[in-house]
């Protein structure tokens, strides 16, 4: 049995095949065991009524939104242009008017037209 390649991301030893990939254990690096391309994750982000996001994109509120720690609320229908999409629970981040930086859940915003 061949020895699999060191992972082309963080050369690490410890690479391992699975299916049609080899899989890096210690930074998560997939790539295809025929030398193809590399299998890129996308981050699928969606809005409230199942629209796909995208960084860049304008989204408007569709709930009002109590900010943590302070007395100010986000209004049904404020704006918030050039977001950019991240992991985890909070998916995007963004500056709104009046408010400041902020991070947002996908399901209480849609996009704008």
């Amino acid at each position: 049995m061949a020895t699999p390649p060191h992972c082309p991301k963080c050369d690490s030893p410890y690479s391992y095949e699975d299916g049609t990939l080899y899989i890096c254990p210690e930074c998560a690096h997939e790539w295809a065991i025929n030398g193809g391309t590399e299998v890129e994750e996308l981050l699928t982000v969606k809005d409230a009524n199942g629209n796909p996001l995208s960084d860049g994109d304008c989204v408007t509120v569709i709930k009002d939104l109590k900010v943590k720690g302070s007395s100010l609320v986000v209004k049904i229908g404020t704006k918030v242009k050039n977001i950019r999409l991240t992991e985890g629970d909070h998916n995007i981040d963004c500056k709104i008017p009046g408010i400041g930086a902020m991070q947002l859940k996908s399901e209480f915003v849609k996009g704008c037209l």
